[in-house]
């Protein structure tokens, strides 16, 4: 039976805010992935990027999801290029429900530019572009891997992990 929630998708259609949330409403401990790394790396993910690079970044993100995925009641929020390894995928869904948070191009560029972190992916003149590049390559990954697809863009963050909690109460093969 599987008791993990793990939530994945873009950067900026909602995992973080959306995961906090659904912890709170099934008290439930919080992990963000991102965090994980940043603590077992002892910097910012930015750090990694520009001092180790992107294939460091990748290798720490295998193990801290390795870890998590051993977890039981736990919502996990992912990072955003987490579903590009299968050997991550693989691993969460041992023990997870994967959740794919979806939002238009538009509205992640917006929620991207309102918030305060460094993302280094987007470090770029033409952030709409990449956003769009990026999206369509990882669509398929993110598509693949999901039990259940909600799109976030028109929606507010507890209408959000109320529709990941009825989903759920809808499985059989997961215990809420």
């Amino acid at each position: 039976m599987k008791t993990n929630i793990a939530l994945t998708g873009f950067m900026g259609v909602g995992k973080t805010a959306v995961g906090r949330a659904l912890a709170r409403k099934l008290n439930r401990e919080f992990v963000e992935l991102d965090s994980r790394i940043e603590q077992k790396a002892g910097k910012s993910i930015t750090q990694i990027f520009e001092q180790d690079g992107e294939i460091a970044f990748r290798e720490l993100e295998i193990e801290v999801t390795r870890v998590a995925a051993q977890g039981e009641q736990l919502v996990i929020a992912c990072g955003g290029g987490l579903v590009l390894n299968k050997i991550n995928i693989d691993r969460l869904r041992e023990s997870a429900r994967i959740v794919y948070l979806v939002a238009s191009p538009q509205i992640i560029l917006k929620r991207i530019l309102k918030g305060e972190e460094k993302r280094p992916l987007v470090n770029v003149s033409d952030k709409a572009a990449t956003i769009r590049e990026l999206l369509r390559f990882r669509k398929p990954f993110y598509e693949r891997a999901a039990d259940i697809i909600i799109n976030t863009s028109n929606l507010d963050i507890g209408v959000v992990a109320e529709q990941i909690i009825s989903r759920l109460r809808e499985d059989e093969g997961f215990s809420l």
